[in-house]
This record gives C-alpha cells, sequence and structure tokens, in this order.
C-alpha cells in the first residue's frame, strides 16, 4: 500500500458541510469516502491516519463538479485518445474540479464516434485514484440549430435523430448523462422524450426556440439550459426567447459561463437574481488551450487564437472558455456578492443533484465520496483530493 492509499486526516479547517459551518473541524477519509467529520475537540483516534495540517483560516468544500468541458492543458474530449483524457483528469484537480461530464462537440459523426468510444471504454477501465473522475459524457451537438451554432461546425450539425443517439449511446458504453440539443429542429421533441424516459438529461441549447416552443419542450422533458445567454434566442419584451422561459420555468437548472467575457457581469447576477442559488450550475466550457499561452489552437477542427482570455474563431466568434471551476466560484461572489454557500451550491450542489449522483458527490457528509477542495485565505484552490487521495497541492506545482 503506496502512502497515497493511506487514510488522510485533516485538521484545524473550516469546513463547509452539508448542513453546517464547523470553524475548527476535522475530515477522516478512508477507503476514498467522508467516513467522519466534526469539530476538533471530538476527535479522537488519529494514529492510522496521514495528518494533513491546514492553516485555521483555510475552508475545506465540495469538489467541484464540471457538467460542461471539452479540454485543458492541451487535450480535448475530441481527441478521442486515452491520453487526452489522462490530461484532462490529471489537471483539473488544480482548478477544484474533482469530477465531470467529458463534453463532445459538432463534427463528423466518424470523430464522434471515436471520441464516444474511447470515453465510454475510458469511463469503465481507466479510471484512476487520485485525479478527477469522468461521470460520463456530454453530447454536444450535433443536434443544434445551425442559426444558433456558435463555434459548432455548420457542416456537420444535423436535425435531431433518434436512431443516430441510440447507435451512439450504446458506442459510449450507456455513459451519455447529458445531451444538449434544439428541440425546435425536426426530431427534437421525440429526442427528448425518449432522453426523459432513459434518465439521461435533455438541454436546451444552440437553440432559436420561442418561448411556446420552449414550454413544449418542458412537458417533453428538457430540464436544462446549455450555457445561458450563448447562442440561443434571447430575452425580447414580445418574445420571451429560451432565455425568458429559462428565467420563469423553475423546472430548467441553467448552465452560466461566469468569465465576464461570454456573459457581462451584470448579465450573471440578473441571471443569479431571477434563478437563486438552485437554479445555476457553474460551468467551463473550456476548450484545449486553458492552461496554456496565448496562440493557435484547435477546436473541432477549426482554428482558434487565444489572446487576453478570450478564445475565438478567425471571424470572432467566441470558442469556448479558458475559464477554470475555481475562478468561476470568485467572479460568481464578485458580480452578484452572493456567499461561498451559495457559490458551492451552484459548483458542486446542483450538478450533483441535477446528474441524480448527491448521494455520492456534491457535498462534505459522511459516507460520500471523499472529492474535498481546500481553499486559501483568497480563495485560491491550495489543495484538492479526489476520492481520498491527494490529487495537488499548489506549493507543489
Amino acid at each position: 500500500m503506496n502512502s497515497h492509499d493511506k487514510p488522510i486526516l485533516l485538521k484545524g479547517i473550516q469546513i463547509y458541510s452539508e448542513k453546517v459551518k464547523l470553524e475548527n473541524g476535522y475530515i477522516k477519509m478512508k477507503d476514498q469516502k467522508i467516513v467522519e467529520f466534526g469539530p476538533l475537540e471530538e476527535l479522537d483516534q488519529e494514529d492510522s491516519f496521514e495528518i494533513v495540517e491546514i492553516p485555521s483560516n483555510y475552508k475545506a468544500i465540495p469538489g467541484f463538479i464540471d457538467v460542461h468541458i471539452h479540454g485543458v492543458g492541451g487535450a480535448d474530449v475530441m481527441d478521442a485518445t486515452k491520453e487526452a483524457l489522462d490530461t484532462m483528469t490529471n489537471t483539473l484537480p488544480g482548478e477544484g474540479t474533482t469530477s465531470f461530464l467529458a463534453t463532445t462537440m459538432t463534427q463528423s459523426s466518424t470523430e464522434i464516434e471515436k471520441a464516444l468510444t474511447n470515453a465510454g471504454d475510458y469511463i469503465k477501465e481507466q479510471q484512476a485514484r487520485g485525479k478527477a473522475e469522468i461521470l460520463g459524457i456530454h453530447l454536444e451537438g450535433p443536434f443544434v440549430n445551425a442559426k444558433r451554432a456558435g463555434a459548432q461546425p455548420l457542416d456537420h450539425i444535423i436535425d435531431p435523430n433518434l436512431e443516430i443517439f441510440k447507435r451512439w449511446h450504446s458506442l459510449s458504453k450507456e455513459n451519455i448523462k447529458l445531451v444538449t440539443v434544439a428541440p425546435e429542429q425536426p426530431g427534437g421533441l421525440e429526442l427528448v422524450r425518449y432522453l426523459k424516459e432513459n434518465e439521461i438529461i435533455a438541454s436546451i441549447g444552440h437553440s432559436d426556440a420561442t418561448y411556446e416552443e420552449v414550454s413544449g419542450a418542458i412537458e417533453a422533458g428538457v430540464n436544462h439550459v446549455t450555457h445561458l445567454f450563448n447562442q440561443m434566442r434571447g430575452l425580447h419584451h414580445r418574445e420571451p426567447g429560451v432565455v425568458g422561459a429559462a428565467f420563469l420555468h423553475d423546472e430548467l437548472k441553467t448552465e452560466i459561463i461566469a468569465d465576464g467575457v461570454h456573459v457581462r457581469p451584470e448579465m450573471v447576477k440578473l441571471a443569479y437574481q431571477q434563478k437563486g442559488n438552485e437554479g445555476v450550475i457553474l460551468i467551463t466550457d473550456s476548450m484545449r488551450a486553458k492552461c496554456l499561452k496565448n496562440g493557435q489552437y484547435d477546436l473541432g477542427g477549426q482554428d482558434v487564437t487565444v489572446e487576453d482570455g478570450k478564445a475565438v474563431l478567425s471571424d470572432g466568434t467566441l470558442a469556448g472558455s479558458i475559464l477554470k471551476l475555481g475562478n468561476a466560484v470568485k467572479n460568481i461572489l464578485a458580480y452578484t456578492g452572493c456567499s461561498l454557500e451559495d457559490a458551492i451550491e451552484m459548483a458542486s450542489v446542483n450538478p450533483a443533484k441535477q446528474l441524480k449522483i448527491f448521494d455520492k458527490k456534491g457535498s462534505i457528509a459522511k459516507g460520500k465520496d471523499a472529492d474535498i477542495v481546500i481553499l486559501d485565505e483568497n480563495l485560491d484552490v491550495f489543495m484538492t483530493i479526489c476520492r481520498g487521495t491527494l490529487a495537488y497541492t499548489k506549493e507543489e506545482n
């Protein structure tokens, strides 16, 4: 047994647990789970644990769950290699992400099938301790509306197709957990109904749907919105569009890219006021250039230029982000004035509930996976633990 597998004891730290905030607490982790936590004065029996002492003004919070991420550190889900997913699972703990949905994008069906097969195999056979865990796949495109393509390549956009989806789901070893779809397109509602029956999240995105069409899609089973505001019919006083429907329907959980580039801070605040901390899910939608320097990169076979915190196609269209989820948490605090507890709901609790895995992830509670992030006094990620194994510490990096 290497030291990485020794049970870990975190001591003397602020703990943001599911029910209560402890000022001076401890957390015991063993066999990938949180086995016990509480106030420090109640701690007994620590000899079998590897003790990690943390400054008392640092905070232990649940690991972040990113349900929409394409790439990081030079790797992309569409590379369809084990190495690419290794890079992602290795790199993401550095920003506090302990689990995520590997997100595909619109490409030829051959490319999509390679990526789905690769991710499905990885999820089944290649997940490693001490790295971020791939919880499943987010299929973004090709079942979207060309009018709202954004950086999804137009040549490969197709109408929602149930037969194709069933084939792809089976290639992924049934690991597709979330599908972005434009429900107003031919075949859209049929696909949404199938997704709902099979407990796969149906998300409206890259969509030009009217308010009425969104309402019909919610009845059919849509309960999620892909990157709110971006590439969807916006809010108009005579046509509330996708954004208006998202604001008015509590059934819809809304992803938001809180980088200040994709959505102006004031609009993030407006969305937060409308949806509350139960209705927002922080995502990155990041591409391979995250963690790399300015330059030219590839996204779905297109050239992307990264400069000054922005990733754009040659015509200036935003092409995914280079946002880190830990920074999205800091940004949402700054943009909305919400509390850290509220931000934890948006980065950890809501994605876990939406994926129906809140019994295992999304909060610090006894018996749950030991996915824990330690924030320093500036709320920067200082240390990340993935399923009970140390995955990142700021010093070493």
